[in-house]
């Protein structure tokens, strides 16, 4: 590159889930807005350039508990959310999101997976999804998953048979926060917990901090978020392995 060149952007793949019913309580579920408006914001701030794709293609719609003007209250400081939400240019791109079918590693720098309540639903099973994370690890890119996002890496498998997550260290929702979560709302939530299923893999290293305490970890060149207040952590990880 010579000095009036511009340096390539980087591109970093954000994967959003797309909307489901959950089989435990019947809720319509999605994704976490602050688990993918955060990392977009550090990522934009840097100059990469984003793509937003959903497993399936079309609309995207967030777990109405992080929304920032749910009734609930409970997201409303959750100003970056907010911003984007309200935001015509970034609204707008999640409303009919492209499939991640044909989509190759090559073209991208890193991959991010987003997560919420409708991972739980969507992603176990997911042959395209777990083909995905597992080809952007194979390619030694950046590869980054949050929250509930990571129950991708309890089957994730790698060209060669063995688990990804196998003998690596990383983090998803805590059991302590499934706790909590079913405390306040009095039910159970999700059809499993990700940090118990880790657990029983026996090879797995999975780390937890206190319950809803940002907290991302890095292995080589796998990231992972432990909740919705990881995902700034997390991005400003993938940008320690892609550079800016």
């Amino acid at each position: 590159m010579n000095a009036t060149e511009e340096p390539r952007r980087k591109t970093v793949l954000m994967v959003v889930a797309n909307p489901a019913t959950s089989p435990v309580t019947e809720w319509p579920v999605g994704f976490w807005w602050s688990e993918l408006t955060h990392p977009y914001f550090v990522f934009e701030e840097a100059g990469c350039h984003i793509d937003i794709r959903s497993p399936s293609g079309g609309r995207v719609e967030a777990d109405g508990f992080s929304d920032p003007e749910h009734e609930s209250g409970y997201s409303a400081s959750d100003f970056a959310s907010l911003g984007f939400k309200r935001s015509p240019a970034h609204a707008k791109l999640l409303e009919q999101t492209r499939s991640i079918e044909g989509l190759s590693p090559a073209d991208y720098d890193a991959i991010f997976v987003v997560g919420g309540q409708a991972p739980m639903v969507n992603y176990p099973g997911n042959a395209d999804m777990q083909k995905l994370v597992a080809g952007f690890f194979e390619a030694g890119k950046a590869t980054a998953l949050v929250c509930h996002g990571t129950c991708l890496l309890l089957e994730t498998r790698l060209s060669d048979g063995t688990l990804l997550s196998d003998g690596r260290l990383w983090t998803g929702f805590a059991d302590s926060e499934e706790r909590a979560v079913e405390a306040a709302v009095g039910r159970k939530i999700q059809p499993f917990w990700i940090e118990s299923e880790a657990r029983r893999l026996g090879n797995s290293l999975f780390a937890v901090a206190p319950a809803f305490r940002p907290f991302a970890v890095r292995d080589g060149h796998l990231i992972t978020g432990q909740q919705q207040f990881s995902g700034t952590e997390a991005a400003r990880k993938v940008l320690e392995v892609i550079g800016r």
